[in-house]
């Protein structure tokens, strides 16, 4: 077990004051529970001290990346400059179904949102994907027990949970933090741009946060590499999350680690609106809509036989879109549909998806088809669930097919990032992905054909865009 070393230094003040002395304690303690044995201390056996405890208080910065599907925090400790943790979650946050007016809260974050979940029978609000909903401005605000919850309050309450959690750690109340954002929030929208951004800044004023900077997610993803070189590397970094794919261009050295002046080093950053979520949207519509019904037929009027309208579907397909079968109207259609087309098997799967909130738990089974399928050549798309069975054999070559147009998507706007910015491949010197997405087989092919002379590597997918963004305290300086 590691101690608290203590060093005390005994200072007089002025001949007027000499009678008393202030006892100046500094401190390196190893561990939370010392902090606050010290703070006990400080309260109890010397409260005339305790204005001096600020004194054992160490400087820690928090670096946070708030992502589509998981969001993490490094904690940066600004005296010795080094990592301390790093804490990931996943971006959930589920509301219970019953709400208990003595709970201090009637929702639970992270990994158990997704027990609760299941524990509470599906019945009650599960949102992911939050990140998705900052530049829409067609998103007002969700009510759920009676209370109106807005884009900001959303991620709050993700911010917030990271921040308990690494206060836990410190045992302090941090408020000063670099928070990642993409380089664009949607695709080159800046009206959008603005008001997701305007959207974060309050999230992070209400999760508790008073020093707060901003920084591309793909520059803090690079200063996360920086500290593995040796020497000097002109870098293009890719971070490719569920949201977006991000982009910089820029110059890496670890002699200028820590530095305050970084921003001529940056050469060239750019994004686009694609990432994970888009596969998981193509792989739904293509081979996850057949079973809830997408080619049904219906006949309201006899002789007359009509296919369901796809728009339906295409709902389905998008997480943030699946409150539009809450409205009265729309319910009325599907029961009228279901009806008149004889009650179809696959269509009633649609209905059960809707009634029993399981859309979260369809993606889960996309997603480890997606995770399968970046080390295997085939997998099996399996669900099965209150009666919706699902069980078929996709192959890597199937899946690229799905995926196809989302990656040609990247690969367009990858080429012309480098012909804008007039950046010859022949002078970069590594490539640097991270980010979940950057592990799918058809995203290494991209890059492994386009910079076939070039290193490519990786760090920690899910955890190195937050590092990165501990080391960019530079930003305070100005």
């Amino acid at each position: 077990m590691r101690t608290c070393k203590l060093s005390l230094t005994f200072t007089h003040l002025s001949q007027r004051f000499s009678s008393f002395i202030i006892l100046l304690v500094t401190a390196r303690f190893a561990s939370c529970s010392n902090m606050k044995k010290i703070n006990i201390f400080f309260t109890f056996v010397a409260p005339q001290f305790y204005c001096f405890s600020f004194l054992l208080m160490k400087r820690f910065l928090y670096g946070i990346d708030f992502g589509t599907t998981n969001s993490a925090l490094a904690i940066y400790d600004e005296d010795s400059k080094e990592i301390q943790s790093t804490i990931i979650i996943p971006s959930l946050i589920y509301f219970y179904h019953q709400l208990n007016t003595h709970a201090e809260k009637n929702y639970v974050v992270g990994e158990a949102a997704i027990s609760a979940y299941l524990n509470d029978g599906m019945k009650g609000r599960f949102i992911k994907s939050i990140k998705q909903i900052l530049s829409r401005s067609s998103f007002i605000e969700t009510r759920i027990h009676n209370r109106r919850y807005n884009a900001s309050d959303l991620v709050a309450i993700i911010l917030k949970e990271l921040k308990s959690r690494a206060d836990e750690i410190v045992g302090q109340d941090v408020g000063k933090a670099v928070i990642g954002r993409p380089v664009f929030f949607d695709d080159d929208n800046v009206q959008k741009d603005t008001l997701a951004q305007n959207r974060l800044s309050k999230a992070a004023e209400l999760a508790g946060f008073t020093e707060v900077r901003f920084q591309f997610e793909p520059i803090g993803a690079a200063f996360a590499y920086e500290q593995t070189l040796a020497k000097k590397e002109h870098v293009l970094v890719g971070d490719l999350g569920g949201g977006t794919t991000d982009f910089t261009y820029l110059v890496l050295d670890p002699a200028k680690v820590g530095s305050k002046d970084r921003k001529k080093d940056m050469m060239a950053t750019g994004g686009i609106y694609v990432g994970g979520d888009s596969f998981d949207s193509a792989f739904m519509w293509e081979r996850g809509t057949p079973y809830f019904g997408k080619n049904t037929t219906y006949e309201a009027t006899p002789g007359k036989v009509l296919t369901v309208p796809k728009s339906l579907f295409a709902n389905i397909c998008s997480w943030e879109q699946m409150n539009f079968f809450n409205g009265q109207r729309i319910r009325k259609d599907i029961d009228d549909y279901y009806y008149f087309s004889g009650q179809d098997r696959d269509f009633k799967n649609l209905i059960t998806l809707i009634e029993n909130n399981l859309g979260y738990s369809v993606f889960q089974a996309i997603e480890k088809t997606k995770i399968s399928l970046s080390n295997e050549l085939k997998t099996r798309f399996a669900y099965r669930k209150m009666d919706i069975i699902i069980d078929e054999e996709i192959s890597l070559v199937t899946y690229n097919q799905i995926i196809k147009k989302d990656v040609d998507r990247i690969a367009a706007y990858l080429e012309e990032f480098l012909k804008t910015n007039n950046i010859d491949v022949q002078k970069i010197d590594s490539l640097f992905l991270t980010g979940g997405t950057s592990m799918v087989a058809s995203i290494q092919d991209l890059f492994k054909t386009k910079f076939p002379h070039i290193t490519l590597n990786s760090g920690d997918n899910f955890k190195s865009v937050a590092k990165g963004l501990a080391y960019s305290g530079y930003l305070f300086e100005d």
